[in-house]
């Protein structure tokens, strides 16, 4: 099968990252997979959330937060500072981000301070939430490198990379990296999140007014280690 835009089922969309776009933090990248651009910057503050001194936590943290810019769709988004309340999806959508840049980070080597990822959506295109995974992984290990260069750490706090990528079910088919027509149209709809080392973060599936078998299951899991695959090649380019 061929895809609207040429690719094959197993075949991301051209992916690229950008270094140092926001010069105020100590670690960001500008990702685009296709036409969805996010820019993931990484921010450090010296000091941890009130609930890990209270609970003598040692060590520090990584929290992320997400939104769509109002230009980001093809009609505007209003801003949750004008709706007066936060939208639920980006509420889940930032602690999956917090999630799984915490599976891959050395909480202790981070020392008593807070991370905070900021991932804002340009332009989106289907993959919003993938995209900021994988850029926010980039932005983190940026920072940690930071930290280490200023003496704050001896080593950096990362463990391993971490790369998230869609997979799907649309036309009887298992595709990867659905864009936007594609999304809509998919009839089983899976994010995975792994690591460097291939082993899963997460895996959030569901099927859109429908079921999927075990095969599918099996199928879409593949799709997306080879999807992920790819994404941690060019992850690995961007920061030699």
């Amino acid at each position: 099968m061929i895809r609207h835009d040429q690719r094959s089922p197993r075949q991301i969309r051209p992916v690229t990252i950008e270094k140092n776009i926001a010069p105020h933090a100590q670690g960001s990248v500008l990702i685009s997979f296709g036409n969805t651009k996010v820019i993931c910057a990484a921010t450090i503050e010296e000091s941890v959330p009130r609930w890990m001194k209270e609970q003598n936590k040692t060590g520090g943290w990584i929290t992320a937060e997400y939104s769509m810019l109002p230009y980001s769709t093809l009609t505007r988004k209003q801003r949750d500072s004008s709706r007066g309340k936060p939208d639920g999806r980006g509420t889940e959508i930032q602690r999956l981000i917090g999630r799984s840049l915490r599976a891959v980070a050395d909480l202790e080597k981070l020392g008593p301070r807070t991370l905070w990822v900021d991932c804002d959506v340009l332009q989106a295109d289907g993959g919003t939430r993938t995209a900021a995974i994988t850029g926010a992984s980039i932005a983190v290990e940026l920072a940690a490198r930071w930290l280490v260069q200023e003496g704050k750490t001896p080593a950096p706090a990362v463990k391993n990379r971490v790369a998230a990528v869609s997979v799907g079910v649309v036309g009887g088919e298992i595709l990867v990296d659905l864009d936007y027509p594609e999304d809509k149209d998919a009839c089983v709809d899976m994010n995975v999140v792994m690591t460097d080392k291939f082993d899963f973060v997460e895996v959030q599936g569901s099927g859109e007014e429908n079921v999927f078998s075990a095969a599918q299951l099996e199928g879409m899991v593949s799709a997306a280690r080879d999807g992920i695959s790819q994404l941690l090649e060019i992850q690995k380019a961007a920061l030699d």
